[in-house]
């Protein structure tokens, strides 16, 4: 009997990417035959359809919904399921605004009509704890790194994010079945582990916390190494870059830790709970326990009442931090949230004028880190062929790096001598 076909469609941010991981073992395990979201066209035989959809900002979901509704105009045959946070905030014409069949909320996840025959659609969720469990081993049919949900939820409740109301409460993943998570994809052959969640830094199992969490995974034996996903800043910062430390090189050299804005006004009108000499005692100490760490942030411009004064005091605290990456949004006002009822709301011209600045030091940032990098030998995991027949991957410090296809294994830690003139061409480039 010939199985039903399933695709994926994976919008936002790293913790969908391992909701979906979760979703492909849900999937085979109701009997579905997985397909590439590429695979997917005008035509293709395909029996379900899941968009998982993201809501950070209007755009984000906008574009969500645009996609369901598309994929609806192709494929009418399909069942199609609309799930994700854009589904949480979705009101009473939910099917008329993403066309799909069903419109499933994150924690539905685990249990949608589809899913029936998977041997967890019967087990009850107590979104209530403090720990959850998925029941599951994520797989990752499509990619060449596995994602690992740890954490859900955000009790910070900032001025302009959509995220608590859509992921709930902070909680975490059971601590046995995280560690049993890991070594599977070990097994399988991965390896770089993502360890994902709103806020990765806010894990706590039973009173083991993050720095334990990854004190037991390094006892995982083999050639692989963890990577962080972003987080938020937190207590427990300064002993997780201890545990970073420690770790060596089973730990990549790389934190996205969003900071938001440079100017402690805007923090405060942010309600985010630190200021700018609080991060910046952090990264100074993360560049002491962790030379030559990648250190990214997001940054919001834009934010209502943010004036020139307060943009200038982010310009130069952001120049001051010497980031290697930087996510520039802005400000995106989202119903519900305390900012998008806000009466000063920065015109659209002048967002638009302070994003283009922040993108001049943004890019210069990005260059210069890449630039201190050169000659250093560094750990890198070629992923992909890409269409000039490199191979394509990245450093643990977070760097891209190509070289000519059949001189490196896909897959595999290889040391390279990093000449940031050569990523992209490859040449001179060999392993140690």
């Amino acid at each position: 009997m010939k199985k039903p076909r399933g695709a994926i469609f994976t919008l936002g941010c790293r913790l969908n990417t391992a909701d979906t991981s979760l979703l492909y073992s849900r999937l085979t395990d109701a009997g579905y035959e997985l397909i590439s979201p590429d695979a997917v066209i005008p035509g293709q035989d395909v029996d379900l359809i899941i968009i998982n959809s993201c809501a950070i900002t209007a755009e984000a979901e906008k574009k969500s919904r645009r996609l369901s509704r598309k994929l609806r105009r192709e494929h009418p045959e399909a069942e199609i399921i609309f799930t994700g946070c854009a589904a949480e905030i979705a009101d009473g014409d939910k099917k008329d605004k993403s066309g799909a069949d069903f419109v499933a909320a994150n924690p539905a996840k685990r249990q949608m009509p589809c899913l029936k025959n998977a041997p967890e659609a019967g087990k009850s969720f107590d979104l209530s704890k403090d720990d959850f469990f998925e029941h599951n081993h994520g797989i990752f049919p499509f990619r060449s790194r596995a994602f690992i949900k740890i954490q859900e939820g955000c009790e910070n409740y900032c001025s302009y994010c959509i995220v608590p109301y859509v992921r709930g409460k902070e909680r975490s993943r059971d601590f046995d079945e995280v560690v049993a998570d890991c070594r599977a994809a070990v097994q399988s052959g991965y390896a770089e582990l993502v360890l994902t969640g709103v806020n990765t830094c806010a894990y706590n199992s039973g009173g083991r916390k993050l720095n334990d969490l990854l004190a037991e995974l390094l006892k995982i034996p083999g050639p692989w190494r963890i990577r962080l996903s972003s987080t938020e800043p937190h207590p427990d910062n300064l002993a997780l870059l201890e545990a970073m430390a420690a770790g060596g090189e089973k730990i990549c050299r790389f934190l996205h830790l969003s900071l938001q804005h440079g100017s402690d006004r805007i923090l405060r009108e942010m309600n985010r709970h630190y200021d700018t000499a609080e991060y910046a005692a952090f990264v100074r100490r993360a560049r002491e326990l962790i030379p030559d760490i990648h250190l990214g942030t997001d940054i919001i411009v834009g934010f209502p009442g943010e004036n020139e004064e307060d943009f200038e005091e982010s310009l130069s605290f952001i120049e001051k931090m010497k980031f290697a990456n930087i996510h520039i949004f802005t400000y995106s006002p989202r119903p519900g949230t305390p900012a998008a009822s806000r009466k000063d709301q920065v015109p659209p011209e002048i967002a638009k004028q302070r994003y283009a600045r922040l993108k001049q030091l943004a890019d210069k940032a990005k260059k210069d880190f890449a630039d201190s990098q050169k000659g250093k030998i560094l750990p890198v995991i070629f992923e992909e062929i890409n269409q000039r027949n490199m191979a394509t991957g990245w450093s643990d410090n977070y760097l891209p790096v190509a070289m000519p296809q059949g001189e490196v294994e896909l897959g595999k830690i290889v040391k390279i001598k990093y000449c940031p003139e050569q990523t992209s061409s490859g040449n001179g480039l060999s392993p140690i």
